[in-house]
């Protein structure tokens, strides 16, 4: 059978037109038109990609910036080698020859050998009329890589989660759930401090699950690989009601570690699908993404309001300009209302803006604990002044932002999920083939972070992305 998808490394120039002229958008780890919410492209971090490492500051636990996909690293270098075009003769003209389509895969050996000759341009004496369109066709690989970067906005918000449920095998898993409990062990200096404990014993329970479907996958007897696997999901059943719980015990008290159990839920609703798709049991799988999608979309929505804290008005603030916009908090109310646009976002925020003008301290008294608490603040002996507390927060609000823009990013790409199961079912094709899907002719650039999987024509899938 012919499988009608192209899978390139290379993104199309109708998709990066339609992305800039708003008639595509990125939901995750797709490309929807927004019009009929049609799949046009997945987007996938090739499999042999280095997992991403996660950072995050003992003193803010809140700043869960994960490194994503850097899509085009050296996308500027095309730009330097054209000074030294300009004093490049026909000695040089084996370089038209070369294949132009495989210098704009790669975006960085653009001339190869020839670089240093042409950067020094010694020794020239003319200069051969064509490499002008090669130097005007360079100039353009660059500009349209940094274009790729911007369009996309994968690094703009990082996730926990890969943009493909292809790449987040079990290690991926597991790896993840090391940097989630690590986070947790950090707060617990800071949660003694309000006598609160955390619970880590379940994840070293959730581990146990991971390796337990780690091993079934690689049984040879079919019937131990199911009966394996079957353990594993129920403990990853058992795992998704524990991490439930705490998520609605910590969203309930605006705690600081509301988005980590939040995240670890993700986690264990993927594993427990994952284990369906290795089954290839694609409509099982397809109905527990459903099911995680619906219990993590409406906790993350209580803990984005309550980041948003009771006057949002607060991340507008002239302390912040040059860092938050009125277009970035838009972003994160089209997520919750997607009628919403800028003006009516900032009417929503007129009175707010007005309020905290009257009494510039009264929107301390209103942050969550989920933000800041007075116990983190060091101050003397009479403990912080509203000053010190005023500080603090304007340290914090800018990676609370990034925090909100994670946890949407993140549920986005959980929900784009449920695309690839119903891609694999409607293609006629398995999950394992559809794992194995890589160009068929291209060589994988060495600074290629994204692969571009486009149906022959837009796919018409259910879930409400």
């Amino acid at each position: 059978m012919t499988i009608p998808l192209t899978v390139t490394f290379t993104l199309a120039s109708w998709i990066a037109k339609g992305l800039q002229d708003g008639t595509l958008e990125r939901v995750g780890g797709v490309i929807i038109d927004a019009a009929s919410k049609h799949i046009v492209t997945w987007l996938r971090e090739p499999n042999n990609s280095p997992i991403p490492a996660s950072s995050s500051s003992p003193n803010n636990l809140l700043n869960l910036v994960f490194s994503g996909a850097n899509l085009v690293a050296s996308g500027a270098n095309a730009a330097v080698t054209r000074q030294g075009l300009a004093d490049v003769t026909g000695r040089l003209g084996g370089v038209e020859q070369a294949s132009l389509g495989n210098i704009a895969v790669s975006g960085i050996n653009l001339i190869g050998t020839f670089a240093n000759a042409a950067i020094s341009g010694k020794g020239f004496a003319g200069v051969n009329g064509r490499l002008g369109e090669i130097e005007n066709q360079l100039g353009e690989i660059g500009q349209n890589l940094q274009l790729t970067q911007g369009i996309l906005q994968v690094t703009t918000a990082a996730s926990v989660l890969n943009l493909g449920v292809s790449v987040m095998g079990f290690a991926v898993i597991a790896q993840r759930l090391n940097e989630l409990e690590k986070r947790l062990k950090q707060a617990e200096e800071l949660l003694s401090k309000v006598n609160r404990k955390i619970d880590l014993s379940f994840y070293a329970n959730f581990r146990a699950a991971i390796e337990l479907a780690i091993n079934a996958f690689t049984m040879v007897k079919p019937e131990n690989r199911r009966s394996s696997a079957l353990q594993a999901i129920n403990r990853f059943l058992e795992a998704e009601h524990i991490y439930t719980e705490y998520t609605d015990i910590e969203i309930e008290q605006k705690s600081q570690i509301a988005d980590e159990y939040l995240l670890t839920l993700s986690l264990a609703y993927l594993a427990e699908a994952r284990c369906y798709l290795e089954l290839e049991e694609h409509d099982t799988a397809l109905r527990r993404f459903q099911e995680g999608a619906r219990v993590i979309r409406s906790r993350i929505q209580k803990y984005v309001d309550l980041l948003l804290t009771s006057n949002p008005g607060a991340y507008l603030q002239p302390q912040f300009k040059g860092q938050i916009d009125l277009r970035r908090l838009t972003r994160i109310y089209q997520w919750i209302d997607p009628n919403l646009d800028e003006n009516a976002v900032f009417d929503l925020q007129r009175e707010n803006l007005f309020k905290m003008a009257q009494d510039p301290n009264k929107w301390l008294d209103s942050l969550p604990a989920a933000i800041l608490t007075r116990v983190e603040v060091q101050a003397g002996w009479f403990g912080p002044s509203q000053d010190d507390l005023k500080q603090e927060a304007y340290k914090r609000l800018p990676q609370v932002f990034e925090v909100m823009e994670s946890m949407i990013e993140t549920n986005r790409r959980f929900e784009s999920y449920q695309t690839e199961v119903q891609a694999i079912s409607q293609l006629g094709i398995s999950f394992h083939d559809w794992l194995k899907l890589t160009p068929s002719t291209e060589i994988k650039p060495e600074d290629a972070e994204l692969m571009y999987i486009i149906p022959s024509k837009p796919l018409e899938l259910q879930p409400n992305i």
